[in-house]
């Protein structure tokens, strides 16, 4: 698929000059910073030392006081408490942690993760009932909730209170609950409004133990939780959330919960844990119990407190995995082939494919796997309790949450954000939802949005990539959305004679590169899935080449590479 290569423009001169002289750093890393929005001494400092004391207070948060007065009432009182949550990472990790931390203090306290097949997304009318019949009088409901207006005034009927921790976009009009913690509401004004729905759990701990004087250092174990909801739920690492990623990691690297534990065995990671790995190793594990079979098995998993227990269920987890990619890679092989074989779909600038057939667990993962090779707004539906039900994601700067909303009269119940989504309606109007959705398509995005772009920091020389630059580049971690892996392009390198193809079929590229063959500056890189390009390269024709960097050990030995992402002739 060809791509679109977008240099970012470069940083304020007068600004980047100024953090040079202050950090005493090369221009290159100064610009890099600006782009970023580090624009002083002061918030360089912020940015490459992030401090727990800059951890917002709880109680800016809009309703914090009415939660966390109603969350003591309750322990005062000795009610049974229920934590509720979504059954992906984000949701299973939020109950974890809520569970794990009021597990000390309340002594009639459980958890529920809804069936995905049976309840679906968010609160249902079967856990309130639950709740309900078990004597219940409080539910915290994590990671949902903000748009479940019926839900909790029928929850109110039944005597059950609800506080409602989420962080997705809410409706003008928002539930009647005793609390509504979001950050992305209206009238909220909390400095930090990208948390994860597990972020938004861990404030309301927080505010807990800064009303009833309990130490901050409680709270610190529960960060690998937030790190991975963080990684895996792929929101901005900005403001508190690069805070609160960067001591997860530590707290993940050093002192993982035995569960995480587990899964860092299985995926195979024994040191040097970063985002990525989180995010393609952690979290598809946690995932995969939601997927298969039930999201408890991934809160129990996280809330093990023997390593026999947390090894019996890590290695459920791990089949349900191996599971879960067999049924993603056979269905996104039949929704290809489906779009192949019809000129009317690949005349398109949307996707929206539904089969009753289609397992409900992994359609989220197609919908992602189709845009890799069609490269435009995707929805993916399947049959669920006789209803249509399905997971879409966008393309970068389309708004995938308002073209849903533009068809909300179509629709049962629908949630998420500009990137990802989630939609049930009738079956019967699943023909005028495809048409309706790829009207709203077509009347909004751009054909540039169509065509993958790179965003690209820098232009750079290869001999820029020196062991200091590296050092540099290694503290603006953690890297993820608003502060992205810095993406460099170098131009006119040439083959150095050492570059090959590798992989089973010979399908990857190992390069061997130099700009200027008189410097002997030769730099190695590996570029997945271009092995076809070798004939080329090899002749020796100079060529572009753009990439992120990384350490790669071989042997013994480590040295800087290029992970390249594109190359053009």
């Amino acid at each position: 698929m060809d791509k679109r290569w977008v240099i970012k423009e470069p940083g304020d001169e007068e600004t980047v000059s100024t953090l040079m002289d202050s950090l005493g750093v090369d221009r290159l890393v100064a610009n890099l910073l600006v782009q970023r929005g580090i624009t002083s001494f002061d918030s360089a400092k912020k940015f490459f030392r992030p401090s727990l004391d800059d951890l917002h207070d709880p109680f800016l948060m809009k309703d914090m006081d009415k939660a966390v007065t109603r969350l003591i009432t309750a322990l005062n009182n000795q009610e049974r408490v229920m934590i509720y949550g979504d059954y992906d990472v984000d949701g299973t990790t939020s109950v974890a942690l809520v569970y794990t931390f009021l597990k000390k203090h309340f002594d009639y306290i459980d958890y529920y993760i809804p069936d995905r097949y049976s309840e679906g997304y968010g609160i249902s009318l079967k856990g309130i009932d639950f709740a309900a019949e078990s004597k219940v009088t409080l539910v915290i409901a994590l990671d949902c909730g903000i748009k479940a207006m019926e839900k909790i005034a029928y929850a109110k009927e039944k005597g059950v209170d609800f506080i409602i921790c989420d962080h997705h976009t809410p409706d003008e009009i928002l539930p009647e609950a005793t609390a509504v913690l979001d950050p992305k509401r209206v009238d909220c004004e909390y400095p930090c409004d990208c948390l994860s729905g597990c972020g938004v759990g861990f404030k309301l701990m927080q505010g807990l133990s800064q009303q009833l004087n309990w130490p901050f250092e409680n709270l610190v174990p529960l960060l690998d939780l937030v790190a991975v909801s963080i990684a895996s739920d792929i929101v901005p690492i900005e403001n508190e959330n690069r805070v609160l990623a960067h001591y997860g990691l530590i707290q993940l690297n050093n002192t993982p919960r035995l569960g995480l534990k587990t899964i860092l065995n299985l995926a195979g990671v024994e040191k040097d844990l970063t985002i990525n790995d989180v995010v393609f190793k952690v979290g598809p594990r946690i995932n995969a119990a939601g997927r298969i079979q039930s999201g408890n098995r991934a809160v129990q998993l996280l809330i093990a407190d023997t390593m026999d227990s947390a090894k019996l269920i890590g290695d459920t987890i791990n089949v349900m995995n191996e599971d879960r990619k067999e049924l993603d890679h056979t269905i996104t092989d039949e929704a290809l082939d489906r779009v192949a074989k019809s000129q009317t779909l690949l005349a398109k600038k949307s996707t929206v494919l539904f089969d009753r057939n289609w397992h409900k667990g992994v359609i989220g993962i197609v919908a992602s796997r189709m845009i890799e090779t069609y490269y435009r707004p995707t929805v993916i539906l399947t049959e669920s309790n006789g209803m249509a039900t399905g997971s879409a994601r966008s393309v970068d700067g389309f708004d995938l949450y308002q073209a849903i909303s533009a068809c909300s009269d179509l629709l049962e119940n629908f949630g998420g954000h500009k990137y990802a989504a989630g939609l049930t309606m009738k079956l019967a109007n699943v023909s005028e939802f495809q048409q309706r959705f790829e009207e709203y398509v077509q009347h909004n995005i751009s054909d540039d949005m169509l065509v993958p772009q790179i965003k690209i920091d820098a232009k750079i020389k290869l001999s820029d990539i020196t062991p200091k630059f590296y050092r540099l580049l290694k503290q603006f971690e953690p890297f993820g959305p608003k502060n992205m892996t810095p993406i460099f392009i170098s131009e006119d390198v040439v083959d150095y004679g050492y570059s090959r193809q590798v992989g089973r079929n010979k399908e990857h590229l190992k390069l061997s590169v130099v700009d200027d063959i008189r410097d002997g500056n030769v730099i190695s890189g590996i570029a997945f899935q271009m092995g076809n390009m070798y004939p080329k390269i090899a002749k020796g024709s100079p060529f572009n080449i753009c990439y992120s960097l990384q350490e790669n050990e071989y042997m013994g030995k480590v040295e800087t590479q290029m992970m390249v992402r594109d190359i053009k002739l």
